[in-house]
Formats: C-alpha cells, structure tokens, sequence
C-alpha cells in the first residue's frame, strides 16, 4: 500500500505582517515530526497519524525514518530527500520512501530554528504537522518530571465484528527518568506504564488507559526533553499523542 504520509515539505510563507528572519546556513542536526489529520489522496477520507525522525545535513540533503499509520495499518520506511531552507522562515524539503513515492508538505519554521509547524501540500494531505529539534539528552533519564498529555484519536475495526471508537484521554502523569510513569490526580498519584528512550530519542511506551486498555505508543522525544510527539502503534488506532512539561 502507498500510503500519503511521507515528507516532501514546503513551509509555508509567512505573510508581511508578520514577517520572520531566519538564518538558513545554521539550520540542520535531527529533528522529530508528527503529522496528524485526515488525507484524501487514496480516495475517501482516511485518518493518518505519523511519527518520523529526520536528519539535516547542512548541505540540502535530509534523511531518516517515519513510522505511520494509514487508515488502521501500521507502516515504517526510511526516507531521503532534499531540502532548502530560506531568510524568511520557509523550508521545503522532498521525501522519498522506499517504495519510489514522493510526497510534499509546507509550514514555517521559527527564527530560532528550533521548531515548525508544517502541513501536506500534496491535494488532499493531511494539515497537523510539528517539527522540533530532538533533545541533547537521549537516556531514560531524559524523561522526567511532570507532564501533561493528551491521548486523541480513532480506533478502526480492522477484522469482521469489531467496532470503531473514538479516543479521548488526556492528564497529567509523573515520569521518574527511570522509565516508570504514575497518573497524578487531585494529590493521588497512581501507576500509569513505563516508557523506554533509545539513543536516538526514539521513545516506546506502554499506558494503561481508564478503560483498562493498554496502549502501546511510539514517539520522539524533543525540545529538550520538554515534549514527547506520539503515535498509538496498536493494530486499528489512528491515535495521536503529545506530552508536554507541566
């Protein structure tokens, strides 16, 4: 399946009011992304939830690996591409994936480089797009302290007899930078899951949610260990995940 997930992205330009300055010669190192919404380049409507790491090289050239999940099914690829970052904040860049397809997005970075908001520029792609520089710190020890998340998506039945559903949790939790996470509710803190970051501030989670369902989660961890950006990597769920220091 080809699915309308992966990066060619454009970001978008800024209008004269309010106008930015970048310096394009300083953007590059890794960065994580996250693209949600709704795509309609397969046709109807399809839910999308994507995770990727992405290298810049300083010269034009961006490579990585996105991990996705289209209309239910859960996908991974590597991508290459280039990419042009400009004075006035805009970037684009083109991806390509291992199957040949390319794909292209648009948004505008901040002046400090750091991060961008971005959407798909493709007809019908999807418009939920962050990119964010990856924290210097890759351990467990990276995630710590208090934390507010959100947890919001669609389950799709994938086999005869299933039922969708919506999803919609959200709360603050404790991460001990030893890979254990408490729910922290009215001065009751109680276990929630565990959590994993690899080197390469790839994150895998487990969490239990209110249903008593367990959710396993795929996401990088970014702006200085500040902000986990998430995906649900569960058979069916076009599920999206942000945590974010209190």
């Amino acid at each position: 399946m080809q699915t309308a997930w992966i990066v060619a992205v454009t970001l978008a330009v800024a209008s004269p009011a309010a106008a930015q300055v970048c310096k394009p010669q300083d953007f590059g190192g890794a960065y994580g992304v996250q693209l949600t919404g709704t795509t309609t380049i397969s046709g109807d409507a399809k839910p999308v939830s994507l995770i990727g790491r992405f290298e810049f090289d300083g010269k034009g050239g961006v490579s990585g690996s996105a991990s996705v999940n289209f209309d239910g099914f859960f996908l991974g690829n590597p991508v290459t591409g280039t990419y042009e970052a400009r004075t006035d904040c805009t970037i684009d860049w083109s991806l390509q994936d291992d199957s040949g397809a390319w794909q292209h997005f648009s948004g505008t970075l901040t002046p400090n480089l750091q991060s961008a908001t971005f959407r798909q520029t493709d007809p019908g792609g999807a418009s939920g797009g962050t990119l964010a520089k990856l924290a210097s710190q890759c351990s467990d020890a990276g995630f710590q302290g208090s934390y507010s998340f959100s947890i919001v998506g669609t389950v799709i039945p994938m086999n005869p007899g299933d039922t969708g559903q919506k999803v919609s949790y959200a709360g603050n939790l404790v991460a001990d930078g030893a890979g254990n996470l408490a729910l922290s509710a009215n001065g009751v803190v109680t276990p929630l899951g565990n959590a994993t970051v690899d080197g390469d501030c790839m994150v895998q989670m487990t969490v239990t949610a209110p249903s008593g369902d367990v959710m396993k989660l795929r996401g990088v961890l970014v702006a200085g260990g500040k902000e986990i950006l998430a995906m649900v990597t569960d058979p069916g769920a076009a599920v999206n995940a942000r945590f974010h220091v209190r």
